[in-house]
């Protein structure tokens, strides 16, 4: 299966994200925030199928590390995930370096799913923002 990078700042999704992946055969590298998600990566050089990284993270950005990743490996596929309308928005100026984004709260089998599809390369479905449940 796939090497995959996770950067989550909450530990209670972290692990979700964490036990999810690992029950479907990923081999998971857990990083607590962008920093140091950047610094992983950097030391393994950049030997990753797939970045999953928050949004809204102290210290680094999901946003930032997304454009660092993509600057050092662009053979990286990166997806982001957020809770929040805003953050959302602001990661659609980095349509050529992300796959995706992933509203939260999402279920087990809608993570797993965007997982699969970005690393299959599958086309995005374009939902318009309202239909996401991101308006409020």
């Amino acid at each position: 299966m796939a090497r995959i990078l996770v950067a989550e700042d909450d530990d209670s999704v972290r692990a979700f994200v964490d036990t999810a992946l690992r029950i479907k055969g990923h081999d998971v590298v857990l990083a607590e925030d962008g920093g140091l998600a950047a610094e992983i990566i950097g030391e393994e050089e950049g030997r990753f199928d797939l970045l999953l990284s928050d949004i809204k993270m102290p210290i680094m950005d999901g946003i930032a590390l997304a454009l660092d990743v993509g600057a050092r490996f662009p053979a990286v596929t990166i997806l982001l995930m957020t809770g929040f309308a805003e953050q959302r928005e602001r990661a659609h100026g980095l349509d050529a370096l992300i796959y995706d984004v992933i509203p939260k709260p999402f279920t087990l089998s809608d993570l797993v799913a965007k997982v699969d599809d970005a690393l299959a390369g599958k086309p995005v479905e374009i939902v318009p923002l309202g239909r996401r449940g991101l308006d409020g």
